[in-house]
């Protein structure tokens, strides 16, 4: 690891916390998939990720990227390291003066990361728990959230929608990618039963309602926008504060 690498990752927890654990959940259930030093040696291939979407990788990289402009500017926030190049597109829009927040509670995604990014000048990689981020109120133009909620019990995903919520700066927008419960005629909508309750066995909980269900009690949102890709399987909400 070069010295630059080395004191970014030196920046990663934050002051005045204690420690950042590993969520137990994570540990059992996606051990394999996040956590395992042969994880990222498997995943961390472009090919895999879109393969894995059924080859809407891109197609919903780039709707998410759309929601923030062509050319964006302020403060981002991503919850989650993404495997893919979802983070090195982000960053291809940014303007000279835009800076990039990205949370992850597993080190070895966040060393993925700095190996991934050729210039991180206008990046932050923190060790966050993505329910319990130590960043202020309305601090962020944006946040985008993309294919984490699945991925999460339910208490853990209602948390992290208030957290994402919270940090979100009044006027700006929050941008959520996720699976969907596809329509009664996609195929989609049976074949992909089984592997999601083999392998994603929280993600059936994403069928079975709203994102727009789960915020926060007392939180006002200016407007809420959905839209769904192939044939439903997968949905876009942006929320405006």
């Amino acid at each position: 690891m070069s010295s630059k690498e080395s004191a970014a990752l030196a920046e990663t927890s934050p002051s005045g916390f204690a420690p950042v654990v590993i969520p137990e959940y994570l540990q059992k259930t996606y051990w394999w998939a996040y956590l395992h030093p042969n994880a990222v040696r498997i995943f961390e291939r472009q090919w895999l990720v879109n393969l894995i979407l059924w080859g809407n990788f891109e197609r919903l990289r780039d709707a998410a990227l759309q929601e923030m402009g062509e050319v964006i500017t302020g403060r981002v926030l991503q919850v989650a390291c993404v495997y893919g190049d979802f983070t090195e597109h982000l960053l291809r829009r940014f303007a000279p003066d835009a800076q990039l927040d990205v949370v992850d509670v597993a080190p070895i995604q966040i060393k993925n990361l700095h190996d991934k990014l050729k210039d991180a000048r206008q990046v932050r990689i923190l060790q966050q728990d993505s329910t319990e981020l130590h960043l202020e109120d309305g601090s962020h133009d944006a946040v985008v959230v993309f294919f984490l909620l699945h991925e999460q019990p339910a208490d853990v995903r209602r948390k992290t929608i208030a957290e994402a919520l919270r940090v979100t700066k009044p006027g700006g927008k929050l941008i959520f990618v996720d699976y969907h419960k596809p329509v009664a005629s996609s195929p989609w909508r049976y074949l992909m039963v089984p592997i999601l309750t083999t392998l994603e066995p929280f993600a059936m909980d994403m069928w079975r309602g709203e994102i727009s269900d789960l915020l926060p009690a007392g939180v006002p949102v200016a407007k809420i926008q959905k839209q769904t890709y192939f044939g439903a399987l997968y949905q876009k909400i942006v929320i405006t504060r």
